[in-house]
């Protein structure tokens, strides 16, 4: 199994009972899609490790509570705290023409308006309130906006993005 093939969820912030339940923290807008999970992976000393599951309850927001099998234990689930949680990205739900998840898009080649070439999307800062494309054009590092308002047209087949941007954001 390679982590490429892989998308992170989320991770594993503290046991829940005694009974080896534990709440993990899901790090998408979307946790409802998360409710019923039958497997995930934790990433164990470098490895992506297979666990079934046999319960998930919905836990705050953005949590759910689950029952890993062969975790039944307060000492088992110890183990397993600040684990990072990975499904398989054939799972994640389809998207429509203009969305995207932020991995497929590293890349893609971002358009002006008037389909000139800005740069390549080397990543994504979603550590900020807004995120952020980072661009590489012509060496030079430039900071977008991530805004439905700015995306003209994703160009999924030939990974372009065309975009409104905003005046003087490529000076700065």
């Amino acid at each position: 199994m390679k982590l490429d093939d892989f998308y992170y969820v989320g991770k594993i912030t503290k046991k829940f009972s005694f009974r080896g339940e534990v709440i993990i923290f899901l790090d998408t807008d979307s946790p409802e899609f998360y409710h019923n999970i039958k497997k995930l992976f934790i990433k164990l000393n470098d490895v992506l490790t297979p666990f079934d599951i046999s319960n998930v309850i919905p836990n705050k927001t953005n949590r759910i509570r689950v029952k890993i099998n062969g975790i039944d234990t307060e000492n088992d689930t110890k183990k397993l705290i600040n684990k990072e949680i990975y499904l398989p990205i054939e799972s994640l739900p389809k998207t429509d023409q203009n969305s995207f998840y932020y991995h497929e898009i590293i890349g893609y080649i971002i358009l002006d308006k008037d389909n000139k070439k800005v740069g390549n999307i080397i990543g994504v800062n979603d550590q900020s309130p807004q995120h952020l494309f980072q661009i590489n054009a012509s060496g030079k590092k430039i900071l977008i906006p991530i805004n439905d308002n700015l995306i003209i047209r994703v160009d999924k087949k030939n990974k372009t993005m065309k975009m409104k941007l905003p005046d003087g954001i490529l000076d700065l």
